[in-house]
């Protein structure tokens, strides 16, 4: 049974939320009446609101109106006002993903799973589903450049959405397709351990139907492992690895720009296939990899090569997934969301490709869970970065924890070895301290999930004013 279209309307408590503000145009486009609140403005909120939903700022019982189905996140804690309304009312609560599934069921679909590389996969998947005239609609967890939104409803069969295993609820998603990335330690607040996590992913790909399959990463050793326990469903591997079903070889890195083939093997199809000549325009092997996962599906779905290589070659990319932010005095500027130590040793690495001088981490960690739970990876995670500057511990709404602190970690770093970790306490001194530092050829890298984007999207204008670049003019 599909969800009825008379449902009423659908409140959304924080709705400029990236999950929730997808799911929310997502059925505004198919008809239903969407309403929402959020504790803030946000460019979410706003495209929602010029799409002519009606969202309140700040949140209150009377924000319900007439709603009569509740959408809420694992982020709305249970005392807020309105859910403390709805459940008064005896109003039926939805959470985020049991929505997400809801929304599936309209189509066949394609969800992307794993700890790292979600979203530009989910982008990467879609582009090439584009590229083959297949109309996807689109749910992701961050804005995609082509679309300039996080979601999209178009008028074909097939849907690709971003499963986030933040909170468990991806297991609920009804996907014909499963691709997983990678299997990292995280969100280890959630599961208790990180074998609670696997457990999850080996769910996550069981719950493909017996017509559907599964697209894993061999290159990954919890990946690997989890392929062996996956008895009855059809998998397609890919990577580097010899033995992969889909194995992305000759890559070289040209300019920031990935030149690489793939080689599909089909089990089933008892066929052999060679794309050459692919190029993508995002520096570092693990984007290459995403796009493979990409290339899998694209394949099983008929999509000529010719197309793929089209597709790929015009990716315009994901907001703060490397983005360049701006140039000053020949330093480049990034703005990248990777906050776990996997995801910051991957951005520098392909920094490293891409600069012709030093590569500068800026790091903002997030959440005092987090980098308590994986302090020494974090300690481990900076070495393609010449200098790294760490900032306060991005909150996240966690109250501090006892010996977890930037200054601690910048204490870690050093006596793993690196030779120039810095501590810097607020914004107002980074640009300062690295117009003291950076020269023509370097690249600058603003990482993190708490507000360091705005720091990296003010900082060429602020490196600009102290003069940097002025001994090249």
């Amino acid at each position: 049974m599909k969800m009825p279209r008379n449902i009423g309307p659908v409140h959304f408590i924080g709705i400029g939320g990236i999950g929730m503000s997808g799911i929310a145009e997502i059925l505004h486009n198919q008809g239903y009446t969407v309403q929402g609140s959020d504790a803030s403005l946000n460019p979410n909120v706003q495209r929602l609101r010029d799409m002519g939903i009606t969202v309140e700022i700040g949140q209150s019982g009377d924000n319900l109106g007439k709603a009569e189905v509740v959408v809420v996140s694992s982020a709305i804690k249970k005392d807020n006002p309105e859910l403390v309304a709805a459940r008064a009312k005896a109003l039926p609560i939805v959470r985020r993903a049991e929505m997400l599934a809801e929304i599936m069921r309209f189509k066949t679909a394609i969800a992307i799973g794993g700890t790292h590389g979600k979203t530009t996969t989910t982008t990467l998947v879609a582009t090439l589903l584009d590229a083959g005239n297949l109309d996807p609609t689109v749910i992701n967890g961050g804005i995609i450049n082509a679309y300039g939104t996080n979601a999209r409803l178009g008028a074909g069969e097939w849907m690709v959405v971003e499963a986030d295993e933040s909170d468990g609820t991806f297991i609920k998603l009804p996907a014909d397709v499963a691709i997983v990335t990678n299997i990292d330690p995280e969100h280890l607040d959630h599961y208790g351990d990180f074998d609670g996590v696997k457990k999850a992913f080996h769910q996550f790909v069981e719950n493909v139907p017996f017509y559907g399959f599964a697209v894993m990463c061999l290159d990954h050793p919890i990946v690997q492992s989890l392929v062996g326990e996956i008895r009855d469903r059809r998998v397609i591997t890919y990577g580097r690895n010899p033995q992969a079903d889909v194995r992305l070889v000759d890559i070289e890195n040209r300019n920031g720009v990935q030149h690489f083939s793939v080689e599909i093997r089909d089990r089933i199809r008892q066929t052999q296939l060679r794309i050459d000549g692919l190029e993508l325009p995002m520096p570092g092997i693990h984007n290459a990899l995403n796009a493979t996962a990409a290339i899998a599906v694209a394949d099983q779905l008929h999509v000529p090569a010719e197309a793929i290589r089209k597709g790929l070659k015009g990716f315009t990319g994901v907001k703060r997934r490397f983005t360049r932010t701006g140039e000053v005095g020949g330093v480049t500027v990034i703005d990248d969301y990777g906050h776990h130590p996997v995801e910051i040793a991957a951005v520098l690495r392909a920094a490293r490709q891409s600069a012709r001088r030093d590569v500068v981490a800026v790091v903002q960690p997030h959440r005092y869970s987090r980098v308590n739970d994986l302090f020494d990876d974090f300690a481990a995670c900076f070495n393609d970065a010449d200098t790294v500057i760490v900032a306060p511990i991005y909150a996240a709404g966690e109250q501090p924890i006892a010996g977890v602190t930037h200054e601690e970690l910048v204490n870690r770093i050093r006596n793993r070895g690196h030779r120039d970790a810095r501590v810097i306490d607020r914004p107002e001194a980074l640009a300062p301290l690295l117009a003291s530092r950076v020269t023509d050829g370097d690249y600058v890298v603003c990482l993190g999930a708490g507000n360091i984007t705005q720091w990296a999207a003010a900082l060429p204008g602020e490196l600009e004013a102290l003069g940097v670049g002025d001994e090249a003019k």
